[in-house]
């Protein structure tokens, strides 16, 4: 099933796509919860009753009537794993940047989070701004201390990543997060494909291309750390809410090992086997006065 948040008629409200149709869930089941998290946190028994909703009511509009927004903004975590392919491993370690040892956490603040086709803005206080493709996962059920071999129960889908990343506020601090999480480099979406619908996320072809030019090129079972180990991972230091985002590496060629960065104008699209694409323009940063409250 295919999760998706939108707005319509100048209102916010979610549902789910099913062949060339949108299908609200609130006229689909009427006191089915408002919010994509709500609805993965009520798990199997609440989509049951909308996979047969959608059977009785055929009803809906073109995806082209709605404009698609991030799928879960509410987040409470966005956490994302460094180096996690062995390509993109390699490229780093011929740059000089040592290979971790561990698995490598970093947040990115969920204030980054924006829509599958909103503008993503180039800082004004950075000009390394780089594209990181990548599979995102949100967390379906609450939990902690999961091992690697129970990790698959608490997943609750899975959707396409941009990890966008400010590489030079990223390498002048001993964490990542400030290089991570610059307004609106969080691109997610373009819905949350439940985890039902995939029966392999190590199985899927990723791909991202620049205005047209393919960047990025590689299989979801090039992680390093795969999905079940970073959950067991996570879920020994943290309770995972439904809704959390996960975001799971990325491969070789980013901007940086290439020797290019990001540029108002450029168009970064992002897409992911089974799940979709996201693509997203770089705008310069809006020039706005220093404001509180």
């Amino acid at each position: 099933m295919k999760l998706a948040r939108y707005s319509i008629d100048n209102r916010t409200t979610i549902g789910v796509v099913q062949g060339d149709l949108v299908h609200e869930i609130a006229r689909l089941v009427s006191e089915a919860p408002r919010t994509i998290r709500e609805v993965l946190a009520a798990g199997e028994p609440l989509r049951a009753r909308l996979a047969e909703a959608l059977r009785m009511s055929p009803a809906g509009v073109p995806p082209g009537a709605v404009r698609l927004l991030a799928p879960i903004p509410d987040a409470q975590k966005y956490l994302a794993i460094g180096m996690n392919y062995h390509d993109h491993a390699e490229e780093a370690a011929r740059a000089g940047v040592p290979v971790p040892k561990n698995q490598l956490w970093f947040n990115k603040q969920v204030s980054c989070l924006t829509g599958p086709y909103d503008p993503i803005y180039r800082p004004r206080v950075s000009d390394k701004m780089d594209y990181e493709a990548e599979l995102g996962v949100v967390i379906g059920k609450r939990c902690r201390y999961v091992s690697a071999g129970d990790a698959a129960n608490v997943v609750g889908g899975y959707f396409v990543a941009n990890d966008v990343t400010a590489r030079d506020w990223q390498f002048k601090s001993p964490t990542f997060t400030l290089g991570k999480s610059f307004d609106s480099h969080g691109p997610i979406g373009p819905w949350i494909t439940t985890a039902d619908e995939i029966a392999d996320p190590h199985a899927l072809d990723m791909k991202l291309w620049v205005n047209g030019e393919l960047r990025q090129h590689a299989n979801t079972g090039g992680m390093i750390y795969n999905i079940w180990q970073q959950i067991e991972e996570l879920s020994q230091v943290m309770t995972l809410e439904p809704g959390d985002l996960i975001a799971t590496g990325t491969c070789a060629n980013v901007g940086i090992a290439l020797g290019t960065f990001l540029q108002p104008g450029d168009v970064v699209k992002v897409e992911i086997e089974k799940l979709g694409h996201i693509e997203n323009r770089v705008e310069a940063e809006p020039a706005r006065q220093a404001f509180i409250g």
